[in-house]
C-alpha cells in the first residue's frame, strides 16, 4: 500500500509538471500562430493509450512515461520529422517566425514551471502558513550518526553557528554545512563552547549520510506495528505495549535505547513493558542488525517549541515568491556540486523510485504540494540546461542566430538532436540503475 501511495503522487506530480511545461509551449506557439501538430502526455512510440482530435491538434496520452511534448510544424525536435523540414517553409511553421518569436515559444515551458512553482509555495503559505522548528528550541540537542562522529559531533551537543552565524531552522543546519561549504561548526558540549572544523574530505560523506544530524529526542516506546521478522512480536509483545527498560537499565533519550540494542545484537535481553498498566518482562531476541522489528509512535509537536507563521493572502504571494527564489538557489548548489570531482555527487544521483520515496508514505496534501513545486524549479533549471534535445539547447542555438545573425543549418540541428537524446538517455538510464543498485543493496 506504501508503494502505491508513493507511486501515485508520484505520476500525479510529474503528469501536472509535464502539462504545465508542454502548456507553456503550446500557449505562445498559438500565440505567435503556429501550427501544433500534437500535444501529449508521456511519450507514444508505436501506439498511444488515449488520443483525441480538436481541431488541427491531436491530444493524447503515451504509454511511456518519461516526460511530454508538443509537436510544433516546422521545428527539429524529439519526433525527428525530417520530411516535413525538407519542404518549403509555411508561415504557420516554427521555422518561419521571427527569432524572438521563436525564443519565447521555447521558454514558454520553462517559464511556466517557474510561475506554478512560484504560485503553489503562495498557496501553500497561505492555507498552512510555514512551520519549523528554530534551532535555539532543539532543547536537547543532537544526535549524530558515524559521519557526524567523524566531524567531531557528539550526541546531546547543541550546535549554536554554522561558520560563525546562526541558523534559523533546526532543519536547514544539515544543507548549510553541505551547500555553502561550511568550514567550521561551534557547538555547546555540556558548559563548554566548541568549535569543529569541516573537513572537505568528508563532503561525499555528508552528501550520502541522510542522518548526519538528528533531533535528540526523549525515551518514548509505544508499539504501533511490527516487520516482518520481529523479535518483540515472537516474544509475544503486543501493539499498544510500551517499552520501558531494557536488562533493568532505564533511558532518558530514544538514542540510548538504540545504542543498547546495537550493543545486543544477536543476543537476549531482558524487554521490561507495560501492557495496560500492568509491568511485565520478557526475553526478546535482538536480531544481527540490532533491531527488535516494531514501529512506534511518538509526536515531536507536544515536546518541542515549533515555530508558524501564518500570511494573509496578499503576504503569502511576495513570501510564496521570495521562498522559490531561495529553492532555485539551494537546487543551483545542488548542481553544481554534481560537477565536482572531490564531491562525488553524481553517485547519489537518482531516477524514478529516488524521487518517488521523497513523497510520504501517507498521502498528505501539504507535502503533496511542496514537494511538485520543487519538483517544479528542478524540471525548470534541467530544462533551462544548454544541452541540445532540452529547451535551453534550442535556446542556446536561437541566442548563437541572434548574436551572429545566421541561422544553424537544419542538418546541424539534427545531429544536434540526436547528440542530446544520446546524451539525456544516458543519464536517464545511470540515474535509474543507481536507483536499482541501491535497492538490491
Amino acid at each position: 500500500m506504501v508503494i502505491l501511495i508513493k507511486a501515485a503522487q508520484l505520476i500525479l506530480s510529474l503528469s501536472i509538471l509535464v502539462i504545465l511545461h508542454e502548456f507553456g509551449h503550446f500557449l505562445f506557439a498559438k500565440l505567435f500562430h503556429c501550427r501544433v501538430e500534437k500535444f501529449y502526455l508521456f511519450f507514444d512510440p508505436w501506439f498511444s493509450l488515449f488520443k483525441v482530435q480538436k481541431g488541427e491538434t491531436e491530444y493524447g496520452v503515451g504509454w511511456l512515461p518519461l516526460g511530454g511534448y508538443v509537436k510544433i510544424s516546422g521545428m527539429i525536435d524529439e519526433s525527428m520529422d525530417k520530411e516535413q523540414m525538407k519542404l518549403p517553409p509555411e508561415p504557420w511553421e516554427f521555422r518561419s517566425k521571427p527569432t524572438w518569436q521563436r525564443l519565447l515559444i521555447m521558454i514558454g515551458g520553462v517559464l511556466f514551471n517557474l510561475i506554478l512553482a512560484l504560485a503553489l509555495y503562495s498557496m501553500i503559505l497561505f492555507i498552512w502558513g510555514e512551520q519549523y522548528l528554530p534551532n535555539q528550541n532543539a532543547k536537547f540537542g543532537i544526535v549524530v550518526s558515524e559521519t557526524g562522529r567523524e566531524m567531531g559531533l557528539r550526541n546531546g551537543d547543541k550546535i549554536l553557528l554554522v561558520d560563525g552565524k546562526p541558523v534559523e531552522s533546526f532543519t536547514k543546519i544539515v544543507p548549510t554545512i553541505v551547500l555553502d561549504g561550511a568550514q567550521t561548526i561551534e557547538v555547546q558540549r555540556d558548559s563548554q563552547k566548541i568549535t569543529l572544523q569541516i573537513s572537505k574530505d568528508l563532503i561525499p560523506r555528508l552528501l550520502k549520510d541522510k542522518e548526519i544530524i538528528s533531533l535528540r529526542i526523549p525515551f518514548s516506546c509505544k508499539i504501533t506495528a511490527f516487520a516482518k521478522q520481529s523479535g518483540a512480536r515472537d516474544a509475544g509483545l503486543e501493539i499498544g505495549d510500551e517499552i520501558l527498560s531494557v536488562d533493568s537499565t532505564k533511558f532518558r533519550f530514544y538514542d540510548e535505547f538504540i545504542d543498547k540494542l546495537i550493543l545486543s545484537k544477536d543476543k537476549e535481553i531482558n524487554l521490561q513493558f507495560a501492557r495496560k498498566g500492568v509491568l511485565s518482562t520478557r526475553k526478546v531476541k535482538v536480531s544481527s542488525a540490532g533491531l527488535l522489528g516494531f514501529q512506534r509512535a511518538y509526536d515531536l509537536e507536544g515536546v518541542f517549541e515549533y515555530k508558524t507563521t501564518q500570511y494573509s493572502f496578499l503576504e503569502s504571494i511576495p513570501a510564496g515568491i521570495s521562498k522559490g527564489y531561495r529553492a532555485v538557489g539551494d537546487y543551483l548548489k545542488q548542481f553544481k556540486l554534481l560537477f565536482s570531482p572531490k564531491t562525488k555527487a553524481y553517485e547519489s544521483l537518482g531516477g524514478f523510485i529516488a524521487i518517488g520515496n521523497i513523497f510520504p508514505s501517507v498521502w498528505d496534501w501539504e507535502s503533496f504540494w511542496n514537494l511538485t513545486a520543487f519538483l517544479s524549479i528542478i524540471l525548470a533549471v534541467m530544462n533551462i540546461l544548454p544541452i541540445p534535445a532540452l529547451d535551453g539547447g534550442h535556446v542556446l542555438f536561437l541566442l548563437y542566430e541572434i548574436v551572429t545573425g545566421r541561422k544553424p543549418s537544419d542538418k546541424f540541428l539534427e545531429y544536434a538532436q540526436i547528440a542530446g537524446m544520446v546524451l539525456l538517455f544516458s543519464l536517464l538510464i545511470y540515474a535509474n540503475g543507481n536507483d536499482l543498485i541501491k535497492l538490491f543493496k
